[in-house]
């Protein structure tokens, strides 16, 4: 067998493990052949690719981002490789594909699984948003990364006697910031999944400071919004892959309390830091059984199928299954937060 693997969408703390784990079964296991696309369905576009064996794999399980490179792709470019789905497995002689992304990239493996390619899929987002499956890979790296500035911020927001605003990553799913606020001890957690009030957090701020504890950490998520009316704040704009530009809620809820206080409150933007750098022992165990799974899917023929844990098992799942609806946080995990606060 010939098995193409790619990575699609942003990076993320474990795909270099799943490429690894890919490498290691097909090829030790079941004498396979495996190709590496370049940047995502880009390179199964314009036919970029590289072997992969053995040696080509050494090294990278510790190692973050993607050895193959990533990139969105356009709407437009994603109907010209539907087009041509069929034509693939011909061209580059590929008998199976397995890329490994979030849900824009498991709807494009969806989309080419029903065009005639042979899919199998290996979820990918450090939001942990995607809902067949109980954890996805990254996830586990973003909140201890997150937890850890948590911890540092505290210590230098009470030195200051500021209030500190953490953006943490979370475009329409809260995980990241409702873990991370919950293991770092942050007093206020904000979640897509509610809106919040601007007065709520005063309150919150003014009853610590009336306490002699003259410091407070707030965990934003990127995509939280306060309710509406409750403060000024501007939506973003959608991009041309039809993700909304979240507009900086960190630094605008920073300048809002701050102008309600008469205290200083600072914004943290984590950003990218959260991507980067080396995957945690769960991160890469995980992404290691994920492509362990996806290769003995493939020798199955389960095509139009992803991995999914369940539990403690790896399981096979539908692709519709995982692009159906987003995992997002639920109510009684918003209230099991608010009750440590």
């Amino acid at each position: 067998m010939r098995i193409g693997v790619l990575t699609a969408g942003g990076d993320c703390p474990g795909l270099n493990a799943v490429i690894r784990s890919v490498v290691h079964r097909a090829i030790a296991e079941h004498g396979d052949e495996v190709i590496g696309f370049e940047d995502g369905f880009k390179g199964l576009l314009d036919g970029r690719f590289r072997k992969l064996d053995l040696d080509a794999v050494s090294g990278i399980l510790a190692r973050g981002g993607t050895i193959l490179g990533s990139a969105r792709l356009e709407r437009a470019r994603l109907r010209e490789a539907c087009e041509n789905a069929k034509d693939f497995s011909r061209e580059h002689g590929i008998d199976v594909l397995i890329p490994i992304g979030g849900e824009g990239t498991l709807t494009a493996a969806r989309m080419l699984s029903d065009a005639g390619l042979p899919v199998v899929g290996v979820p990918k987002t450090i939001d942990n948003d995607i809902s067949s499956t109980d954890r996805t890979f990254g996830f586990d790296t973003a909140v201890g990364v997150a937890t850890e500035a948590i911890d540092r911020l505290k210590t230098t927001a009470e030195s200051h006697q500021r209030v500190m605003v953490v953006e943490v990553m979370g475009r329409h799913a809260g995980w990241i910031a409702l873990e991370s606020g919950m293991a770092g001890g942050a007093h206020g957690i904000c979640l897509p999944e509610r809106p919040f009030d601007p007065a709520d957090l005063v309150k919150m701020v003014e009853e610590r400071f009336a306490r002699g504890k003259k410091f407070a950490v707030i965990c934003v998520a990127e995509g939280a919004h306060p309710a509406e009316g409750s403060m000024n704040y501007q939506k973003g704009a959608i991009d041309q892959f039809g993700h909304e530009r979240f507009a900086g809620i960190g630094t605008a809820l920073a300048h809002e309390l701050e102008r309600r206080l008469g205290k200083e409150a600072r914004p943290v933007i984590l950003g990218h830091v959260q991507r980067g750098g080396t995957p945690t022992a769960y991160d890469r165990v995980l992404a290691t059984r994920f492509g362990w799974h996806a290769v003995e899917a493939a020798h199955r023929g389960e095509f139009g199928m992803m991995t999914a844990l369940r539990g403690t098992s790896i399981e096979m799942v539908p692709l519709a299954d995982a692009i159906t609806e987003l995992k997002r946080v639920p109510e009684d995990r918003m209230d099991e937060a608010e009750s440590v606060f």
